[in-house]
């Protein structure tokens, strides 16, 4: 079964996380969030918002878009 827009986008972004060398936590941290919420949104549970979604491409210091991008 194909993964969803949301599961895509949360293993784009703990990729993108690791490969800068934040742990999930730290990352949380840098962001305002709760280290449950970035879990969720890893996972693909979470639904981010659009402000979320800025934000964590500003942590990760990419444009949005490439939160998007397949590997």
């Amino acid at each position: 079964m194909a993964k969803n827009l949301r599961q895509r986008f949360g293993e784009r972004v703990r990729e993108l996380r690791t490969a800068a060398g934040f742990s999930q936590e730290a990352f949380a941290d840098k962001c305002g969030y709760a280290r449950s919420y970035m879990s969720r949104v890893e996972r693909g549970t979470g639904n981010p918002s659009l402000d979320a979604i800025e934000v964590f491409a500003k942590a990760l210091r990419v444009e949005p878009a490439e939160l998007f991008s397949r590997t």
